[in-house]
């Protein structure tokens, strides 16, 4: 029988969850690296058992953990992230320019081809690059290319926190950046422009059709349809259907536009996932209710899923990055939120249960689906 392993990121270190296939027992694992704030871990599709981590310390700085062994030990790998050049300048909250500064590694995305491989997304907004397990990363600066003197951060920093790799076109990558919008290469890093036609950001920016400067919080593609991008923005659920040169927004009967995560079923790619928070200055759920909803139809239609959450008093938030879907018949669907909780559903959303509560707030969740 399959298994499954969870990897969860919070604010106080790294856990690893793990069940068989039936996803109903789990083991918790943890944590690991305590104390330390673990913005992602994520395992490589190529070898599972390789995972990496990103250990965060506003004392200590930054730090890469690799593990060989599904997380039962850790190394720390290389520590180096240096821009490429003279980094200059990009957009600062009150509109004045500020140099480029290194902060934090806030996503990473590994190869789907070579274990070795690995794109970290950074604050301050950028992309990396490491070929040899981690040890040595060096900045693909052609993105900072693409007017990112326009660039400015949002309310959490300016971070590049998605990566999406064409699984047929392993040469095409998509980004995401707040607050600068989407981007896309198709020569493996090296060139970049904008993707973010159709945006509309009326209350942050003063043309609302700028080409960089959209706060986009989250993108998600499903394997077969590389073409097809759901977005969840500052505000707008959207979608595009050719590679992002346009989007169109699918917000429909949601009871509110504005979120962070957003993910798409394992074998249906019209069916897809969001989590709706009350507003940007509010982040809890509308009514103190804890509803994902999906869309059967690629958006638009949306239905609430409450069964097994919490539908009163509950006033946590979702974050971009901890929200992951297994590849299992049928698919599970996992979330954490910054109430400590950790909710599956092993049936494509239409029930939920907590499977570990009471660990730090949730920073990201991934999910590997193993042999």
């Amino acid at each position: 029988m399959s298994k499954v392993r969870v990897l969860v990121g919070t604010k106080k270190g790294a856990f690893v969850l793990t069940s068989d296939g039936k996803r109903a027992d789990w083991e918790v694992n943890g944590p690991h690296f305590p104390g330390w704030e673990i913005y992602h871990v994520k395992g490589s599709p190529v070898d599972p058992n390789r995972l990496y981590a990103s250990q965060s310390s506003g004392w200590f700085g930054q730090v890469i953990q690799r593990s060989n062994d599904g997380g039962k030990s850790w190394e720390p790998v290389g520590n180096e992230f240096k821009y490429e050049g003279t980094p200059g300048t990009h957009k600062w909250y009150d509109g004045t320019q500020h140099p480029w500064e290194f902060k934090r590694v806030w996503h990473l995305e590994p190869s789907p081809i070579d274990p070795e491989t690995v794109y970290a997304g950074v604050e301050d907004a950028a992309l990396f690059r490491t070929q040899d397990g981690g040890r040595t990363w060096q900045e693909l600066p052609g993105l900072r290319d693409a007017k990112g003197h326009l660039w400015q951060p949002g309310a959490g920093g300016m971070g590049l926190h998605t990566i999406i790799i064409d699984p047929k076109k392993p040469e095409r990558i998509f980004i995401a950046i707040s607050a600068a919008g989407a981007f896309r290469t198709e020569d493996g890093g090296q060139t970049w422009r904008p993707v973010n036609r159709g945006l509309k950001s009326n209350f942050e920016l003063p043309d609302p059709d700028a080409e960089v400067g959209h706060c986009v919080h989250r993108i998600a593609m499903h394997p077969s349809r590389p073409d097809v991008l759901y977005m969840q923005k500052h505000w707008d659920v959207m979608r595009s259907d050719n590679a992002g040169e346009s989007w169109h927004e699918v917000s429909g009967n949601l009871p509110s536009d504005f979120g962070f995560p957003i993910d798409v079923h394992a074998h249906e790619p019209e069916t897809i996932y969001v989590v709706p928070i009350k507003s940007d200055s509010e982040h809890y759920p509308p009514d103190g209710k804890l509803r994902v909803y999906r869309s059967k139809t690629g958006g638009n239609e949306w239905e609430g899923l409450t069964k097994g959450l919490p539908q009163k008093d509950c006033y946590v938030n979702v974050l971009r990055d901890a929200m992951a879907v297994d590849s299992l018949e049928p698919c599970g669907v996992y979330f954490g939120t910054t109430g400590g909780q950790v909710y599956a559903s092993a049936n494509s959303g239409d029930s939920w249960e907590p499977i570990v509560r009471d660990l730090p707030a949730v920073l990201s969740v991934e999910v590997q689906t193993l042999p």
